[in-house]
């Protein structure tokens, strides 16, 4: 086993009419689903916050939902409320197949700091215990999709690299926030890196 395939927060508040919509983000389920038999491991990432998770604006008097605050470990978005721990919101779409999925990394569930990427928390240091998982399961190769292109698969597909993995990023199987040109910074970067955006 030296593949695996990632699928990225493909949560229902992340797809039209939950809480933090991407735009067209259901449009990546089938696509997804027909890549999974392709791969000999598929794991699946789900955001998982308490509802006093201090990246909600609704945690911090006076923030409106997508400005900025600094935390310890950098700027941070302040998202509108979502993905909170055993709510609707936070399930996987219910279109989503999931019975080949080996392995579910909830990320995001430290009240105190975000988790965009799939191997660490937005500290950049704190690892979620993937990377070892993948080592541990002989992957050396990783084809990521999901949502949304210019967060969390972006992140991951960066961290990933840095870790040592081969990515491929499938962008029709992805949709993207794009908040302020986040999508073509997030994807210049991961070029840099090289992340095969296929």
């Amino acid at each position: 086993m030296t593949a695996a395939l990632l699928m990225i927060d493909v949560q229902n508040d992340f797809c039209p009419g939950g809480a933090l919509a991407v735009a067209d983000g259901d449009a990546v389920v089938p696509l997804i689903n027909a890549m999974q038999g392709d791969f000999p491991l598929v794991v699946a990432t789900q955001d998982w916050h308490p509802a006093d998770h201090a990246s909600f604006a609704a945690n911090h008097a006076g923030a409106e939902p997508f400005s900025t605050t600094e935390m310890p470990y950098g700027t941070q978005v302040l998202w509108p409320v979502h993905c909170v721990q055993g709510s609707a919101g936070a399930r996987f779409h219910d279109g989503l197949a999931m019975d080949r999925t080996a392995l579910v990394v909830r990320k995001g569930y430290n009240p105190a700091i975000d988790s965009y990427s799939a191997f660490f928390e937005n500290d950049r240091e704190t690892p979620t215990g993937l990377s070892g998982y993948l080592r541990d399961k002989g992957v050396t190769a990783l084809t990521m999709a999901g949502l949304a292109t210019d967060f969390c698969v972006a992140y991951s597909a960066l961290d990933a690299r840095r870790l040592g993995f081969d990515v491929t990023v499938v962008r029709d199987a992805c949709r993207a926030i794009d908040m302020e040109g986040s999508l073509a910074a997030m994807t210049t970067q991961m070029r840099e890196a090289g992340v095969v955006l296929g």
